[in-house]
């Protein structure tokens, strides 16, 4: 590894010591369990992944300008051959404070969209919240089923210069990844079989089963309330042309949801229902993949075309 590039100087290297003469323990041991061929191997490695995406239709979305023609192009995937080596000790911290972040993020919406203390007392300019676009007023006094309502939340992340975790953005609305995580760990495991089996790298599958469970508890509330039926959830999509489409049906799949678009949707006596071959069933939840804005043209945005009206309407009854 002596060919190995030094990080910029004010920059945390993520491979090499201090010194600069040495890997870093986790490296180190990263190295060891690629056998002979750890280094010399990489660019074959590389292709494979490369090779594996093509194979697997892992695609982002590209929008060209409408001066340049205005389509979409299917890209592949992109994923580097090495992965992002994180000790317990750091993903404790990052966790930790992550957990910390999404409770105050959930306190303060449930307060924006509720008794509003945080404006009464000054701590928020009123300005600053009831002014903004996004703010949903129709939906103000409307408590949730479960009362949880960021069920998704995504942070960028990045080492300070000491090696420090901090978060530099954050994403609430219909945020993307999970899909691309699981593909991501899928090949990347392949890859390096014996060295996600010795260094104990942590299982995901968890993750998703419990993201699952908090969507099925608010639904089952629902559910017991429209008659005691099976509670259905579906994962709304804005539709093949959005750029995260293809993890948006690997995620659907992988969760065991239907894969619905606002067409597939309608709203009757103020409940959700999905159209299918069979007639109309209910619908008890949706895990959407588009901005709240959009979500119901009678009541937020009259353009949009990706929802069926009236559906803030289905929230309100049943508590949702």
């Amino acid at each position: 590894m002596h060919a190995a590039r030094r990080a910029d100087p004010g920059h945390y290297d993520e491979l090499l010591q201090d010194t600069g003469q040495a890997l870093r323990d986790r490296w180190q041991r990263f190295f060891e369990l690629l056998g002979a061929d750890g280094l010399s191997g990489l660019d074959r490695r590389a292709g494979q992944i490369a090779q594996q995406i093509h194979r697997n239709g892992v695609t982002y979305n590209v929008h060209q300008p409408a001066g340049v023609g205005g389509e979409s192009i299917k890209r592949p995937w992109s994923l580097g051959v090495l992965p992002l080596l994180i000790e317990p000790a750091d993903w404790q911290v990052i966790e930790a404070g992550i957990a910390q972040r999404a409770r105050l993020l959930e306190a303060m919406l449930a307060d924006c969209y509720g008794p509003q203390r945080l404006l009464h007392e000054g701590l928020l300019p009123p300005a600053l919240v009831l002014g903004h676009p996004s703010y949903l007023r129709p939906l103000h006094g409307v408590v949730p089923a479960g009362d949880v309502r960021l069920h998704v939340l995504a942070f960028d992340i990045a080492r300070g210069p000491g090696g420090e975790w901090s978060v530099v953005s954050q994403r609430s609305q219909a945020p993307s990844g999970l899909g691309y995580v699981l593909e991501n760990r899928l090949i990347v495991s392949r890859q390096f079989p014996e060295a996600f089996r010795e260094l104990r790298v942590e299982h995901i599958a968890s993750s998703y089963r419990s993201l699952l469970d908090s969507l099925l508890g608010p639904a089952s509330v629902i559910a017991a309330a429209d008659g005691g039926a099976t509670p259905r959830l579906a994962l709304l999509t804005p539709g093949p042309y959005n750029e995260t489409y293809f993890e948006q049906a690997y995620l659907a799949r992988y969760l065991g949801l239907p894969l619905v678009e606002g067409g597939d949707l309608t709203v009757r006596d103020d409940r959700l229902y999905l159209k299918t071959v069979q007639g109309l069933e209910p619908v008890h939840g949706l895990l959407r993949r588009l901005d709240d804005i959009w979500c119901d043209p009678l009541e937020l945005r009259a353009d949009s075309a990706w929802v069926c009206r009236a559906c803030c309407r289905c929230c309100v009854p049943a508590g949702w």
